[in-house]
């Protein structure tokens, strides 16, 4: 007779719980089944016929067991009651379901028990230190009352929470008693276990808990504190939850997972796991190694599903995991940079700069009529065309996409205020954006222009009011990207050291001083353009101080060769 007891609750997959049964039996541990009262009688009397050829598998008194009621803990209280009665010889009771399945062979786990005769295992920890509570319930589980069933009336449910709140109802936990929660998968003594089922005070406890929240996850937990003399608050059976709080399932490629946490049981196991079944319902004496049960090994695995589930990988949005404004993890995936009034202050801007760096230069990617790619490309990785109309339905996402399709390759792109404005909140609030701006170049196209002065001063009027109101946008406090502004006056004062400056912070190696500048624009002219524009009442203030006098605007010098003094 083996001194472990196993009580498993059943609700599903009943071939497979046979399968499990035949393999506790084959140890030589007694087996008390709970099937769940829900399961039709057919199913069950078949059930029950396919082991009556064994004494020691029993069946116990049905409950009807629905998530998070006191059916549960019923169901588990009359099982384990006729374990006790029926095999004195008993030590451990260990608490399986159907779904459960041993990782070692089971004399490991009797073994095991053995050496820790007087010890209880079961996960037991007061509301306050249990950080795992998901639905936001947690010490109101205990003094508020649930008639309800949370899946079956969940309007009820939330209703009569939101009543028994603003009536500030409350019931008094038992005397004595300091509520514990934790896994619903223990292993208790006989000790231990009598004590609990022949309490005198068990049918206050049981009319407590009835109507406590998710009662068994508590009910024995709490009141394994009041008798044991020794608990080890784990569980020995590997149940994994997501950040939902639901389950984990295990398949068959988690075969190697399972092996490595060296545990004697895991929980849930996909019924159609042939592999998984095959695997473990075999007498292997070495199948597994004697380590003690060590579930921590394949944490980190988890906690990088529950990253990957809930966060994804940078820069990528999925139907699975679309973020919540606010909650992505990245809002692209790789660096990349913009230019603002460049290409309107340099002739040849987009070839210089590639030639610079290396990096695939675009033209205005948000530019009215089309999409301007590098080398006048009509379609880009992830067959992104240039087509405007197919870009502005979501240009945020157009722009998310281009970055994550081309990653490991920096994207440079040209923007100003006469582009589509809708990706510049995206842009600021990115921290892969490198923005660097010179205010009023926009000015510059139109004093080539050739257009009737009083269109000029109108458009002139709306790109300032445009820049404007996107300089306010990269200057906000929720701005993460790295931006660098100049007006255009400042700017063409001493131009190479900032472009230098851009250039050494974007190259992937190493730069040396800029041999070659970008050409600049003949701006003769344009200081009395600007005047004008003021003569005409409109006001171009974006510019800077910029001198009337053509002959005193700088124009850029070139780099002087270095020489050597002796």
């Amino acid at each position: 007779m083996s001194s472990v007891g196993i009580v498993m609750l059943v609700h599903s997959a009943l071939d497979r719980a046979e399968q499990v049964v035949r393999h506790w039996r084959a140890a030589g541990c007694p087996v008390v089944i709970h099937v769940d009262r829900k399961v039709p009688r057919p199913i069950f009397d078949a059930f029950r016929t396919a082991c009556a050829n064994d004494p020691q598998i029993l069946f116990s008194k049905r409950h009807t067991c629905e998530w998070g009621t006191w059916g549960i803990v019923a169901a588990s209280q009359s099982a384990s009651e006729m374990m006790l009665e029926t095999f004195a010889d008993v030590r451990h009771v260990y608490l399986a379901s159907g779904a459960c399945l041993p990782l070692r062979p089971v004399q490991e786990l009797i073994d095991y028990l053995a050496d820790r005769p007087h010890t209880d295992f079961i996960e037991s920890a007061t509301t306050a230190d249990v950080p795992w509570t998901v639905g936001g319930l947690d010490s109101e589980r205990f003094t508020l009352r649930f008639p309800f069933s949370w899946r079956k009336n969940r309007f009820l449910f939330d209703k009569f929470v939101a009543f028994q709140r603003a009536l500030g109802l409350r019931r008094d936990i038992p005397e004595g008693l300091t509520p514990h929660m934790g896994s619903q998968w223990w292993c208790l003594t006989r000790q231990t276990l009598s004590a609990i089922l022949q309490d005198p005070n068990r049918a206050r406890y049981d009319r407590y808990f009835r109507q406590v929240w998710i009662p068994d996850e508590s009910y024995y937990q709490t009141l394994a504190r009041q008798y044991s003399s020794r608990i080890e608050s784990r569980s020995l059976t590997l149940s994994k939850f997501d950040f939902r709080g639901k389950p984990h399932i295990f398949y068959d490629d988690h075969l190697q997972l399972l092996r490595r946490s060296d545990c004697f049981v895991a929980r849930k196991i996909w019924p159609r796991a042939n592999r998984l079944y095959q695997a473990f319902l075999t007498e292997q004496s070495e199948a597994m190694k004697r380590a003690e049960p060590n579930p921590g090994k394949i944490d980190r695995i988890f906690a990088k599903a529950v990253e990957r589930r809930t966060r994804g990988r940078d820069g990528l949005y999925m139907q699975s995991r679309f973020p919540r404004h606010g909650n992505e993890n990245g809002l692209t995936s790789n660096p990349y940079s913009v230019f603002q009034g460049f290409t309107e202050l340099f002739e040849g801007f987009e070839p210089w700069l590639k030639k610079a760096t290396g990096m695939r230069v675009h033209g205005h990617l948000f530019a009215p009529d089309r999409v301007q790619f590098a080398g006048g490309d009509t379609m880009i990785n992830g067959a992104l065309c240039d087509n405007a109309v197919m870009r502005d339905y979501n240009p945020t996402a157009f722009l998310t996409n281009l970055i994550w399709n081309t990653r490991g390759e920096r994207q440079c792109f040209q923007f100003g205020p006469g582009d589509t404005q809708s990706i510049n909140w995206l842009v600021a609030r990115d921290t892969n954006a490198q923005i660097s701006v010179i205010t009023g170049a926009w000015a510059v196209p139109l004093f080539r222009s050739n257009r009737n002065f009083a269109d000029l001063r109108a458009e002139a009027a709306r790109l300032q009011k445009i820049e404007s109101e996107h300089l306010n946008i990269l200057r906000s406090p929720l701005t993460k990207a790295r931006v660098r502004i100049w007006t255009m006056a400042e700017f063409v004062e001493s131009p190479m050291e900032p472009v230098q400056m851009i250039i050494d912070e974007i190259a992937t190696a190493p730069t040396h001083r800029l041999t070659e500048a970008p050409k600049m624009v003949d701006l003769t002219g344009f200081g009395q353009f600007l005047q004008n524009l003021k003569n005409q009442g409109m006001h171009p203030y974006l510019m800077g101080d910029f001198p009337v006098e053509p002959d005193l605007v700088s124009q850029p010098r070139p780099l002087r060769k270095p020489y050597l003094v002796r």
